[in-house]
């Protein structure tokens, strides 16, 4: 992918905005002594200083190893599951679901390296992520890849406080392992679609880092 993505960069009006606001509101409200005023301008100042923890966007050490499908989130594992058929894979798959809380670094990476082959996104509602049906029913882009173990589908997911979904990568882009390609603001969901033949390397209720962690891999 050309562009180098920068979370901080996506969300600077999310913080410079509240920031500003805060600061200013309270450099007028403190002197003149207005408490309740003062009390709205550290709210925003708050609001903006966990915008600036939201966006953060920490280096991750990418595993090296032949075969590893890394982790396409931050998050807690919510589902490993088998499917027959699904609209978002041709034929059987596996299916790793990631839920991402609002304190989860929201980047979302490569799970191996491919070349994207299509992306489509679907309107849809925005209820709690956490919830298995928020698969069919919440807002979603859909990044199908070509890699060298077959297709696979990463899908970002919108949730009950996500509010957009962030895709910068396009159609013939090639994407490394681990390289960033995208994020979803505030509170999501990501699913990894992965070969039959893939061997699953978490279980639900662990923690993974997008990028750095190892979700499955091919021998």
């Amino acid at each position: 992918m050309k562009e180098d993505f920068s979370a901080l960069r996506e969300g600077r009006v999310n913080y410079l905005l509240p920031l500003v606001i805060g600061v200013a509101v309270l450099a007028w409200a403190v002197p003149a002594d207005r408490p309740g005023f003062a009390l709205i301008g550290l709210l925003f100042l708050l609001g903006g200083i966990y915008s600036v923890f939201f966006f953060r966007d920490p280096k991750r050490k990418v595993p090296s190893e032949p075969g590893l499908v890394v982790s396409a989130a931050d998050g807690t594992i919510v589902g490993v599951e088998d499917f027959t058929e699904t609209p978002y894979f041709s034929g059987p798959c596996k299916r790793v679901s990631i839920f991402l809380s609002i304190f989860n670094v929201h980047v979302n990476r490569a799970p191996a390296a491919g070349t994207v082959r299509e992306i489509q996104y679907r309107p849809g509602r925005f209820l709690d992520a956490r919830l298995p049906e928020t698969s069919d029913a919440n807002e979603a882009m859909n990044v199908y890849l070509d890699t060298e173990h077959g297709p696979m589908t990463v899908r970002q997911i919108s949730g009950l406080v996500a509010r957009r979904i962030v895709c910068r990568c396009r159609i013939g882009d090639r994407l490394e392992r681990g390289e960033k390609f995208g994020m979803i603001k505030f509170g999501s969901r990501t699913e990894i679609y992965l070969p039959p033949n893939a061997e699953i390397l978490v279980k639900v209720g662990d923690k993974v880092k997008a990028g750095e962690d190892a979700i499955s891999r091919f021998t």
